[in-house]
Order: C-alpha cells, then structure tokens, then sequence
C-alpha cells in the first residue's frame, strides 16, 4: 500500500443501477457481490483507489431516489458516488479524482509533464462532454430488466432530461454504436497505434488510463451491449488488449490491498458531521465575472444533467476551478461544506435562480 498521510473515511455510495436490474441474474443472496462488481467496471473513483491503494469507507446508496442518507447531509445534488473528507463533500468525479490527488500526492497518478497534462485533461473531457459515455448509456440492452422498471426508468428520466422508453431507447441504438464505433476506432489508430501498454506510456496505468478507459471498460463487460461483428477485438485488438491490461492491472492492486469498510447510513452521516473540516474555507476570486460575494446565498446545480436538484447554502469560495457553499443538514444541528467543479455546474444567486436557468 502507498505511504499516504492518512484514511479517507466517508465515501458515500457506488450504486446506479444494480447489475441484477442489468442482467436479470443475481439474487437477493449475492446482489452485493454483484453490484460491487459491475461498479468496480464502471466507476472511476473505485478504479482509481484501488490502483493508489487508499484506505477508504463506503456507504452504499439506492439506485434510485429518494436517498435519505445524503439528504441527512443536506444534499440535494443527486448523482453518485460523492465523497467526503471530514465535513468537507466533494461532488462530481472529476473534482473527486483532482482533490485526491492533491491531498495524497505519494504515488500520484497525474501527469507531471505539460503535453502529458495536455492529453490527460482532454481526454477526460472527451469522456464526458465530447458525449462518449452519453453513447455508452445508449447501448445498455434494450431486452434488459432495467428497461421493464418503470420506477427506475421514470428515474432516469427525472436524471437525463430525455426519455427511457423502451422504444426511444431502440431507436437510439444504431446511432449510438455508430458514435461508440468511432471512438474504438480513434484509440486503435491514434494513442494505441504504436503498441504502447499505456496512453502517456507510463510503467503502470495512469489517470489519463482511467479517464479514457472506463465507458469501454464498462462495456465489453455489459453483455449484449456491443455486437461481435461490430466492435470486438477482431476489429479493435489494441484497444482490447489494452482493457485486458487495465482489467488485470485492477485484479492484481485489489489482491494486494484490504477492502473498503462498509458503513451503515446513519454511522456515515454521523462520522461525517461530527468530524472536523479537512480544508480552509478558501475565497472569492475578486475579478470572477459572476460578481458573486463571499456569504451570499447561492444555488448550484449541474448543467447536463442532475440539473432539477438544486443546492442551496452560504458562499464561501469560489475560483476558476471550484464553488464551495456551506450548508445545513436536515436536523440543523451541524454544516457541512458541499464542493462542485466549476466547469460543467452553474452558480447564481439565490434571488436570480428563476432567470439563470433559462
């Protein structure tokens, strides 16, 4: 394990969709088992702290709303995992990933170069906003369970902002393996071409790995997802070969380290407002162009989706990369200090919100 210079404590929740709900095959006896499978493909945070090695907690959350845990915490922000250090919650992987980094810089797994930095932040940005995992979620089966879950589809909606209808789903298909199609055949041809193990050719995988790798990752593994005729290692060998690598890389680091503890809900928002504050309050950028105060009543919310679950609190930072509000917690007896990237989220005034979503 890497010497780092302390334990996280306070990971809440790995859970989207369980991979029974996915499958249609695991019982009630082995739905954990289950779900902490499918998520240790899928989730960046879980790959990430398995690869550094770091001690952490977690608390499991429901796949859908309502999530009584996190509103104990007073947050509204409704996309999982979050995670905590301390009184300090930090929202959205991307910022998640940045701050562990920067707090346990022992075996970091960032790019220390400009160009490497360069790829690394692109490619964590093609991932997202370059629409890459849009399409992945666009190729879960439409014969699958999930689909026949009007709770879990009516959630998804309330989520995404678009339809999961069985029969929308279908008619996206073609369009998204088409999308996905192009995405294989950009890393075979480019970043992989020259048989490298790694994207910055790195001794081991890096965060510019896990920022590219996790929606194919996610699904080679989902069956039915991807048609052998269209996308499979006959077509793409280096980049299946280079998943194999990520896949056995996470095997052998999960080998060598303990699991993370499991919390119980009220323990975690326990652990979590009794603890100290793990950072500074920070500031307010004086030239931001917002022209927002320190303590003002602000929102926050995401701009893609999530976006109809506003957080509401008190302003005490604000750079060109964070917003950091302070908030309540249901019972009023403690706050807690909600972090959000600035890329991606909107920020406004209380008194404004009617006109800034518009």
């Amino acid at each position: 394990m890497d010497e780092l210079e302390g334990t996280l404590r306070g990971h809440i929740g790995l859970i989207e969709e369980a991979l029974d709900r996915i499958e249609g095959t695991a019982t009630e006896a082995d739905r954990g088992k289950k779900t902490a499978e499918y998520y240790g493909k899928r989730g960046r945070e879980e790959r990430y702290l398995t690869l550094r090695g770091i001690e952490y907690s977690q608390c499991s959350q429901p796949p859908t709303l309502p999530r009584p845990d996190l509103d104990a915490l007073g947050v509204s922000y409704r996309r999982i995992p979050i995670l905590s250090i301390g009184r300090d919650i930090y929202c959205d992987t991307r910022l998640i990933l940045e701050k562990l980094e920067e707090r346990f810089p022992n075996g970091a797994l960032s790019a220390t170069e400009g160009d490497q930095k360069a790829v690394e932040k692109l490619l964590e940005k093609w991932t997202i906003d370059g629409g890459v995992f849009l399409r992945a979620s666009q190729l879960i089966p439409a014969e699958t369970p999930l689909l026949k879950d009007p709770k879990l589809t009516k959630d998804r909606e309330d989520y995404t902002g678009r339809s999961w209808a069985k029969v929308d789903i279908e008619k996206i298909r073609p369009e998204a393996l088409a999308e996905m199609r192009d995405m294989f055949h950009f890393l075979e041809t480019t970043l992989l071409a020259d048989g490298r193990e790694w994207i910055l050719r790195t001794e081991r995988p890096s965060l510019a790995d896990i920022e590219s790798i996790w929606p194919m990752h996610w699904l080679v593994d989902l069956k039915g997802a991807l048609p052998a005729n269209i996308i499979s290692a006959k077509q793409y060998p280096k980049v299946f070969a280079w998943i194999g690598r990520f896949k056995n890389a996470i095997a052998s680091a999960r080998s060598k380290h303990p699991k993370p503890s499991s919390l119980q809900g009220a323990d975690a928002v326990k652990r979590i407002t009794m603890a100290d504050f793990a950072e500074p309050e920070g500031d307010i950028d004086e030239v931001d162009p917002l022209g927002l105060k320190k303590d003002q009543t602000v929102q926050v919310h995401p701009i893609d989706t999530g976006f109809r679950h506003v957080d509401q609190g008190r302003l005490v930072s604000l750079t060109m990369k964070e917003i950091v509000l302070e908030s309540a917690t249901k019972d009023g007896t403690s706050v807690t200090r909600l972090h959000f990237p600035r890329h991606g989220f909107r920020v406004y005034g209380a008194r404004e919100g009617a006109n800034a979503k518009l």
